[in-house]
């Protein structure tokens, strides 16, 4: 009992702290982006890490590289739950392209949003080929980026085929792929089956097995490949 009681008021203090760095995340998403962009991306990674911690899961990063990982990269994964959209951010600092909907997800769409996340339309030819060329200027800044090559929030088993995406942008600009592979222990707890997202939260926070882990694996050199459809 002293058990329980003691983690129930750790993730309450968790809570609050959500709560209060989330309306500080907030409000300062107002400022102008010159002057809260050198510091709003790190201040963003520790909002995720805080969420996390609030949500009361355990998230395991298991490096199964052998080399060292490369200061800029293209990072792609499985996409089996929304918790990926605080999970990745948080160990793999990078601008995440998102479908457009979650650019107006209450709070959360405009703390995403100055953070310096993308969105597509994913349905919509131009929007794809716009949000393409925004991830080649990121590259050309020197800034990593994320994609999720299954085009989408597909749910615990690999959806195949991949979408090109990532890998033309590797080909083109010449940037390694970091792949990582998503393991949610709680599978159809964690899995994203078109719950409305508190529901989904709610789902997550209150999973028995709270352990997800992420495996890291040896970057790709894409200059080693002919095209994308080699890589």
């Amino acid at each position: 009992m002293i058990l329980s009681l003691g983690h129930l008021i750790i993730r309450l203090i968790g809570i609050i702290d959500l709560i209060l760095l989330t309306t500080i995340m907030y409000l300062a998403s107002f400022l102008p982006n010159k002057v809260i962009r050198p510091i709003y991306d790190k201040c963003f990674r520790y909002w995720c890490h805080v969420f996390i911690r609030a949500m009361g899961i355990s998230l395991y990063r298991h490096e199964k590289n052998h080399k060292a990982l490369p200061q800029q990269y293209i990072v792609i994964s499985n996409h089996p739950s929304a918790l990926e959209d605080i999970g990745m951010p948080y160990l793999f600092p990078a601008r995440y392209l998102a479908k457009i909907e979650v650019k107006n997800w209450w709070i959360v769409g405009r703390i995403s949003t100055a953070a310096g996340s993308l969105y597509v339309h994913r349905e919509c030819k131009d929007s794809r080929k716009d949000a393409g060329q925004e991830l080649l200027d990121v590259l050309a800044q020197g800034d990593s980026i994320g994609l999720y090559p299954e085009g989408g929030c597909k749910g615990r088993r690999i959806h195949l085929p991949f979408r090109w995406g990532a890998f033309d942008i590797a080909i083109q600009s010449g940037v390694p792929i970091l792949p990582v592979f998503l393991h949610h222990e709680a599978q159809e707890q964690f899995e994203w089956q078109n719950q409305h997202l508190m529901h989904k939260i709610w789902m997550m926070s209150t999973a028995q097995n709270n352990r997800v882990n992420y495996y890291v694996y040896d970057a790709i050199d894409s200059t080693q490949f002919s095209d994308k459809k080699a890589l």
